[in-house]
């Protein structure tokens, strides 16, 4: 077995801001797995808010043995992981002849509707972004500072019709999220992700949570639920947090038969990033695989988008 892994970029279609920074492309790693007659390929992104770099995670990648069923031993849950659990699966699917969902014993993936992110920026720049995008059903709203309220209702007035969740990327302190959840409500927002930081969330078990709250930063694998008891409604699932798909399903199906709500999230990357994602996103709560649609590039043969959300990949892109 022969592992490879190289750099790509893509450019994105605009400036794209978080309460963490800006970017102005997307900076993967692709990882391919042959055996010498089949090719399996797979995307991450590293992500410095889990100690990541392209550099780290690529030495993690050229590290491993090879062989697919000692990853979860050998590799902690993280990008590197991710890359390499998905890269075997399409090998997997390749070597077969089926598509990884029928190696599964799954049904095959119908299309999801995915939200479509507006990044962090002026009340004014959010309320025309939510303006050109009010066609969609869901938009995600990037927040985080202690001045959201323009924010959230210039979003509202742009679109005023779109259901819309909101994601603060652990910007808020207590005090601003007691301040901003009878606001949430009165604007509409079905549901806030990860509103605190992750070392600092205790309080979220101590309030009456009239808007349900999701965990991103705090919810990895199966391994975080448990410290998750009492202050969220749902987890965000990410291949790149999981360390694939593999891991991601296991997560899905504990953290359902535990009375969570699921979100199936994504970093920005590109549509074969998002391509396994399809499979975990089946009857979830929220859907936001709208990596490729932030990107002015994308990769041959890229998931399809429409007005039925994303659809399954093509067997020439993954799986």
């Amino acid at each position: 077995m022969q592992i490879q892994v190289t750099r790509d970029t893509f450019r994105l279609a605009q400036v794209f801001t978080i309460s963490r920074g800006s970017r102005t492309q997307a900076e993967v790693l692709t990882v391919s797995v042959t055996d010498g007659a089949y090719v399996g390929y797979g995307e991450c992104v590293p992500y410095a808010r889990y100690a990541e770099s392209l550099g780290s995670v690529t030495a993690q990648i050229n590290g491993f043995s090879g062989d697919w069923a000692e990853l979860p031993e050998a590799l902690p849950a993280g990008a590197a992981r991710n890359a390499l659990d998905c890269a075997f699966w399409d090998l997997e699917a390749k070597r077969s002849g089926k598509r990884v969902w029928e190696l599964m014993g799954l049904p095959s993936p119908r299309p999801e509707i995915t939200a479509y992110t507006l990044s962090l920026e002026t009340p004014e720049v959010m309320e025309r972004e939510a303006a050109n995008n009010a066609f969609r059903p869901l938009l995600k709203i990037k927040l985080g500072t202690p001045d959201d309220m323009p924010r959230l209702e210039a979003v509202r007035r742009g679109a005023p019709n779109a259901r819309i969740i909101v994601d603060a990327n652990e910007g808020w302190t207590a005090d601003v999220y007691a301040d901003l959840a009878p606001h949430l409500v009165r604007l509409g927002v079905q549901m806030v992700e990860q509103p605190l930081p992750a070392a600092d969330d205790g309080m979220l078990s101590e309030v009456d949570r009239i808007v349900p709250v999701c965990a991103d930063e705090s919810c990895h694998d199966r391994a975080s639920l448990p410290a998750l008891k009492g202050k969220y409604d749902l987890v965000n699932i990410k291949l790149d947090k999981t360390g694939g798909l593999t891991e991601a399903l296991a997560l899905k199906e504990q953290a359902i038969a535990q009375g969570y709500g699921v979100m199936v999230g994504c970093m920005v990357g590109s549509s074969l990033a998002m391509a396994p994602a399809t499979i975990i996103a089946q009857g979830v709560a929220f859907t936001d695989l709208d990596g490729p649609l932030l990107l002015a590039e994308d990769r041959d043969q890229p998931l399809i988008f429409d007005d039925k959300g994303v659809h399954a990949p093509a067997a020439a892109l993954w799986g």
